[in-house]
């Protein structure tokens, strides 16, 4: 893997080509993309994303960068349920394997209607570049894979990038470079 800033530089440059931004990936595959980056380095992606986040507010690139922390989908979710409280205690009394059954039943995350999906189609606007954080903050309550495979069956519209704390090599994600998803994925590399 090439060195992390070089690579976060190549992701900078190659999303302002007005090609990356068509409907469709390489062979008319669907336009979603992952980042993977070593997790140890988590606190550099998110500072390059805010840095990209705040250049990008003028709108001279032609598109809107628009960021969704998957965690803080969940945890808002939540709050607005008046749930957190009683997930605390939850997780408590029957563990974390419980807590995220409970959490992905009351979202939806294994439905084509999940409710994450739906807040991103709801809140992207037309010309935009929608990067997906917070995979590893929500572990093990959601597995980026269930978002993937939702969001690619809904929302096709604009390019998604996926940033992953592990590692991808376009067949499979390995999480912290330690949890191995077993799922096909239909999302390219982004800079390598």
């Amino acid at each position: 893997m090439a060195e992390l800033t070089a690579r976060l530089d190549e992701m900078e440059l190659a999303i302002k080509k007005p090609s990356f931004r068509q409907s469709s990936g390489r062979a008319n595959e669907v336009n979603y993309w992952i980042f993977d980056y070593p997790p140890e380095r988590e606190l550099e992606v998110r500072e390059r994303i805010a840095y990209l986040k705040r250049k990008n507010r003028s709108g001279t690139d032609g598109f809107e960068l628009v960021v969704f922390d998957l965690y803080d989908i969940i945890i808002d979710f939540l709050e607005q349920k008046g749930f957190l409280e009683k997930c605390c205690d939850f997780e408590r009394k029957a563990g974390i394997p419980r807590i995220g059954k409970a959490v992905g039943n009351s979202m939806k995350v294994n439905d084509d209607d999940s409710l994450i999906v739906r807040y991103i189609k709801d809140h992207t606007p037309e010309k935009a570049v929608v990067f997906l954080t917070g995979i590893g903050k929500c572990y093990p309550i959601l597995r980026s894979h269930k978002v993937l495979n939702h969001l690619h069956q809904a929302f096709v519209r604009v390019p998604v990038v996926m940033f992953f704390p592990g590692t991808y090599n376009e067949q499979e994600l390995i999480l912290f470079n330690e949890i191995k998803d077993d799922n096909y994925y239909r999302a390219f590399r982004l800079v390598k």
